[in-house]
């Protein structure tokens, strides 16, 4: 059930005809009426729907339907989201019926406006809606993909740690770098650096084990 006849019904009254059966051009006259009675009969039901006479509003949606659809058409661009707005346009003329001055403007030209406005808003908020979206997805493709400078700033990182790591091993002695180099850029265990170097096995721990607090130290200086 559409928004439109929802409201009607709250307000006690039923829709002559739905936006569905709006046809592609408006039903012609038996008899032409002049521009000035018709637009006279509009302000008169409009007045009237305004102090509440729903009979009046029936014979307004009536006679503003095709205009109101074919405006909100005109700035949409869709025929499903023109139905819509025609919609959300009569049920606030309906609403809003109390307000309306006739000494301030036609009818039409009031109902008319408040379609505008909402085929307006309509299209706006699309736009933010597609706008959001695309955003989201180029967020979205960003992180699934590292980009080129992303790389770049992992490189250059990786780079500094390794920089900071070459100038803290200069500040340990020869043989100190030496049994750091074979235990840890080599593999070798305690024992193989031991036996490599020549060095009791107790030595070659104490080695490693001072090489190690020296950078760490170097390392947070740095």
């Amino acid at each position: 059930m559409s928004i439109a006849v929802l409201e009607y019904r709250k307000a006690g009254m039923e829709p002559i005809q739905h936006l569905r059966a709006v046809p592609d051009s408006p039903p012609t006259p038996s008899s032409p009426v002049p521009d000035r009675a018709a637009a006279l009969r509009l302000d008169g039901l409009l007045s009237e729907a305004g102090r509440g006479s729903t009979q009046a509003f029936e014979d307004l949606y009536s006679s503003m339907l095709n205009q109101v659809y074919r405006l909100a058409l005109r700035v949409v661009r869709d025929p499903g989201m023109a139905e819509d707005v025609a919609q959300e346009a009569l049920v606030e003329a309906w609403r809003k019926a109390p307000e309306f001055d006739p000494s301030r403007g036609s009818a039409k030209a009031w109902v008319l406006t408040i379609a505008h406005r909402r085929a307006v808003d309509r299209v706006r908020r699309e736009q933010r809606q597609r706008q959001q979206m695309e955003a989201e997805a180029v967020v979205a493709e960003r992180e699934s993909v590292p980009g080129e400078q992303d790389a770049v700033v992992d490189r250059d990182f990786a780079e500094f740690q390794n920089a900071r790591v070459r100038a803290a091993m200069e500040k340990l002695t020869d043989k100190q770098r030496e049994a750091v180099d074979l235990a840890f850029y080599q593999g070798r265990t305690h024992v193989e650096v031991s036996e490599q170097l020549g060095i009791p096995l107790g030595t070659a721990k104490t080695r490693i084990r001072d090489a190690l607090t020296k950078l760490r130290d170097t390392l947070e200086e740095v």
